[in-house]
């Protein structure tokens, strides 16, 4: 994980022709007050290893474009006293876990292009696995088509690819600023799924600056607008996409200009995903027949607990679907570069290189299980659980429960201690992380300025939720003899683990929220796929930036295996009566693939479980209900969960 940001100032640019607008009336807008200081602080959270920053200069002269980069030693202000000056300021955070050699970011290669990166590149490009990413794509974008004729495919001047292809072609999550010097043009843009966070400040009429940045250095001041709707918001979440501004000279100002364009995706395959069409949505009466079939005859397999008694081509499927997620796992841990890279002073057998999201619940069980057909056994695999509750908020007491169910289908990485004769939990670490939200005073303000520019209490407290528990910062138990046991001692504990796997993007292409099954009661199965259309569509907006945030400034790279690309190929390849029944009671119908999959793993508690938002299940929504509108009915009847946080909130 990285961080990185750009400062623009001196050039114009403009935004007329995006396709989405991206100066809404409604959003009253002034300067952020920050120095370059916050700024760079916010980065190194999330890229503890190095922190740097390259400023590019250019300069109008003789009618034509002059550019220097310098090191970044004044961080007092970043505008240009010459209005034929213009100033590029780039800066780079990084977390490093690829490649032998440690980087240092902005890159700047000998033809003065400038590079910062936050991503990984599992697939698409090749590179060696000992290889850094980002040296590999600076060398990669170096020798891109930079005559400015050509916006796609192989140039017919030079034969060279574009930038655009070079980005379309990425598998995996990224984020990118890109300064190409010999066309004067510069690149920004994130992945199709808004995997990795990018915030953007477009020029307004009181603030011309142009903005880039991974997170914002400060909490805005949020307050309702005159006409009661919006609310002060300096950044909003770039949209997903790949972005150019060609920085010329306009002749009869004299100053520096660029329009903004935005470049659809070159990769056919990825294009297909972004439409998220399914191929076989409604089923045929002949379909319906052979799925009742199929279902009597799967319960009568499950009633035998015999997966030899599924159907062939069910269990075909499944494994399907098992070895697509076991290798998105792999690639999401990055298990032998990040094994290759033990952090300083920590014994290889107390490297934890991987860590999981753990409520316990369907999703993080599957990633769980895989996870551990993935890693060597001698290694740990912290599960992280945050509690507001105690040992009684419901992700807690399934968070124990599914401890045990792995630690039955995972044999493999229990130790049996051979003096006392008994199980210790040494491989599977839950880590119980338990908050009170009326202490988190300090930690509130600072993650408002991490979910920022999503503001809703839902956003806070599952922002919260998130941060908490990839801090990994709690107490893991020093033996768990029994379920019933109550006498174990539990140690202080924090995970080192720098990779988080996540099990987001699980709900919006199975079926898992309620409203799924509202739209199937309305609209049958063309009205539920619109509704998991939208859901993937916009994910990137309303989970997986707030999300990336959250988890990214405890320096810690959140991986998201069910968002992979092969992941969603997959799912959209199976029809949806297969995907999900609604049909069925909630924990069976819903997310009816992956409950089968769980069950061909050997998971049959976790196979059934309901869907419980992190919110809900950590109860912090239950604490911020009480504290903000004083009950949980209240907060009810005025739908808490969208209400916008504006002014001093009681929750700060």
């Amino acid at each position: 994980m990285c961080g990185i940001a750009l400062i623009v100032s001196g050039i114009r640019v403009d935004t007329s022709s995006l396709p989405f607008d991206s100066t809404s009336p409604t959003r009253v807008t002034e300067k952020l007050s920050f120095s370059l200081d916050d700024l760079k602080a916010a980065l190194r959270r999330r890229g503890p290893d190095s922190v740097c920053a390259k400023k590019l200069l250019l300069q109008l002269g003789q009618s034509r474009i002059s550019s220097f980069t310098e090191q970044d030693d004044d961080v007092s202000c970043c505008e240009c006293d010459n209005i034929q000056t213009a100033k590029l300021h780039f800066f780079g955070a990084t977390l490093q876990l690829r490649g032998t050699i440690p980087l240092v970011q902005p890159l700047v290669d000998a033809s003065r292009n400038v590079l910062v990166y936050n991503g990984e590149i599992f697939g698409g490009l090749h590179l060696a696995s000992d290889c850094n990413d980002t040296e590999f794509l600076m060398r990669t974008l170096g020798e891109c088509c930079s005559c400015g004729s050509c916006a796609t495919g192989c140039c017919v001047k030079c034969g060279k690819s574009s930038v655009v292809d070079v980005l379309s072609a990425i598998k995996g999550p990224w984020a990118i600023i890109y300064w190409q010097d010999s066309s004067r043009t510069l690149w920004f843009g994130r992945d199709a799924f808004g995997r990795r966070s990018l915030l953007v400040h477009w020029p307004t009429e009181d603030d011309s600056t142009f903005m880039l940045s991974s997170v914002s250095p400060v909490s805005p001041v949020h307050y309702e607008a005159p006409n009661g709707i919006g609310c002060l918001s300096y950044w909003e979440e770039l949209p997903c996409g790949i972005y150019s501004v060609h920085v010329d000279a306009s002749n009869s100002s004299g100053y520096l200009v660029g329009e903004v364009k935005i470049h659809e995706y070159t990769n056919s395959m990825l294009n297909e995903l972004i439409k998220w069409e399914r191929i076989s949505v409604e089923p045929s009466s002949k379909d319906l027949q052979i799925f009742c079939h199929k279902l009597s005859r799967e319960q009568r397999a499950m009633h035998l607990a015999s997966s030899e008694a599924l159907p062939n081509e069910t269990v075909q499927l499944k494994v399907a679907i098992i070895v697509i997620f076991y290798e998105a796992i792999i690639k999401g841990s990055n298990l032998q570069t990040t094994i290759k890279a033990v952090i300083p002073g920590i014994m290889k057998e107390k490297f934890v290189p991987v860590a999981i999201l753990f409520s316990g619940g369907l999703d993080s069980m599957i990633l769980a299980a895989l996870l551990d057909k993935c890693l060597d056994p001698s290694y740990e695999i912290d599960l992280l659980n945050v509690s507001f509750d105690g040992q009684l908020a419901p992700d807690r007491k399934s968070a124990k429960a599914g401890l045990n169910e792995l630690r039955r289908v995972a044999p493999s990485r229990n130790i049996y201690h051979v003096q006392v004769k008994v199980h210790c939990n040494c491989r599977w670490k839950l880590v119980e992380i338990d908050a009170d939200l009326s202490d988190l005073v300090f930690e509130t303000r600072h993650v408002m300025s991490l979910i920022n520019p999503a503001n809703t209490y839902m956003d806070l407290n599952i922002g919260i939720a998130l941060w908490l528990a990839s801090g990994g910062d709690g107490w893991v138990s020093d033996a768990n003899i029994s379920d019933n046991d109550d006498n174990h001692v539990r140690i202080k504990y924090k995970s080192n683990a720098k990779i988080l796997l996540v099990g987001s993007g699980a709900d919006e292409q199975c079926a898992g929220y309620g409203r799924h099954r509202t739209s199937y009661r309305r609209g049958s199965w063309l009205g539920l796929h619109e509704e998991m259309r939208l859901d993937m569509q916009r994910i990137w907006r309303r989970n997986l930036g707030r999300d990336d945030r959250c988890i990214s400034d405890n320096g810690k790279e959140a991986r998201f295996p069910f968002l992979d690309e092969d992941v969603i190929r997959l799912l959209l390849s199976i029809p949806l009566w297969e995907v999900a029944n609604l049909e069925q009671p909630c924990g069976i119908g819903d997310k009816k693939i992956l409950r089968e999959v769980a069950e061909l793993l050997g998971l049959y508690e976790a196979a059934v479980l309901p869907k419980r938002a992190i919110q809900f299940g950590s109860r912090i929504a239950r604490e911020s209900n009480r504290k903000n509108f004083g009950s949980n009915r209240a907060a009810n009847q005025a739908s808490a969960g969208s209400v916008r946080i504006y002014g001093k909130s009681n929750i700060c």
